[in-house]
């Protein structure tokens, strides 16, 4: 049985593609009524949503389909994410010698096989600013290009309102970083598996142009998102694309990861 936190790699492949406009308007609907941080998120006491009223806890997100990334704040939750983060693999970062982003595909290619979202006639930006965005507005006659949305940033806490004239305002992170994946394996893995990677929505955030910047390729260890509320999700989230892809991360990042969950 596969445990709800993460899926086997690959499981995503020949799933039926969802429009862009219809993923939002899914989301929104499907998780409007549930509660906000601080509540209770059902009857067994699991955080659901976030300020913004939609992001999703990322234990209950295991494909990433979901929107955001809410905090973890419960003891229980906090206890399976230490035993989650627990699972990974460590190693030392090997060599970034050959690392190119085109290694990965072509950025925000619609034709990576086995991930949601693929080949749904949407690129994989414009399917993540739908997955994340409120008020969205798409471009005249396109239900895929979003012109401007309301962003409630994951990693400052912040509420963007983001217009596509000025699209570095709101970029698309990795949540691992591809060079990252590089030096810990992905040098070696076969192409189709790294366009998995670059294009899976498991490992792609929204966020703010700026604190995507500060982050760069760093590892947990290196670097953490501001809004500390949601530190724990965001190792939790490293850690459900690592061990989907079956690839190691340092020992000094598990350890940061595991300090952010309290242990």
């Amino acid at each position: 049985m596969t445990p709800r936190h993460r899926r086997r790699p690959g499981s995503a492949a020949g799933r039926p593609a969802v429009p862009a406009a219809a993923l939002a308007l899914t989301a929104a609907l499907a998780l409007g009524g549930c509660g906000t941080v601080g509540g209770e998120g059902g009857g067994d006491g699991r955080e659901a949503t976030a300020s913004d009223g939609r992001s999703v806890n990322p234990l209950e997100n295991g494909e990433g389909t979901g929107p955001g990334l809410a905090p973890v704040t419960s003891e229980a939750d906090r206890e399976e994410a230490r035993r989650l983060i627990g699972e990974l693999a460590t190693r030392g970062r090997g060599p970034g010698t050959g690392y190119d982003r085109d290694e990965f595909g072509y950025a925000w290619m619609d034709t990576a096989d086995g991930v949601p979202l693929a080949r749904n006639g949407c690129d994989t930006r414009n399917d993540l600013l739908a997955r994340d965005g409120r008020e969205l507005r798409f471009r005249s006659g396109s239900d895929c290009v979003v012109v401007s949305l309301t962003l409630a940033d994951p990693y400052t806490g912040k509420t963007i309102e983001w217009r596509k004239q000025d699209a570095a305002e709101v970029q698309i992170d990795h949540v691992v970083p591809l060079s990252y994946a590089w030096r810990m394996g992905a040098s070696r893995w076969p192409e189709g598996k790294r366009e998995r990677l670059a294009n899976d929505p498991l490992n792609l955030l929204p966020v703010e142009g700026r604190a995507n910047s500060a982050k760069g390729d760093s590892g947990p260890a290196s670097w953490l998102p501001p809004n500390k509320r949601i530190r724990c999700a965001y190792a939790v989230r490293f850690a459900q694309v690592a061990l989907d892809y079956e690839m190691p991360v340092t020992a000094a990042d598990k350890r940061m990861m595991l300090r952010q969950c309290g242990g």
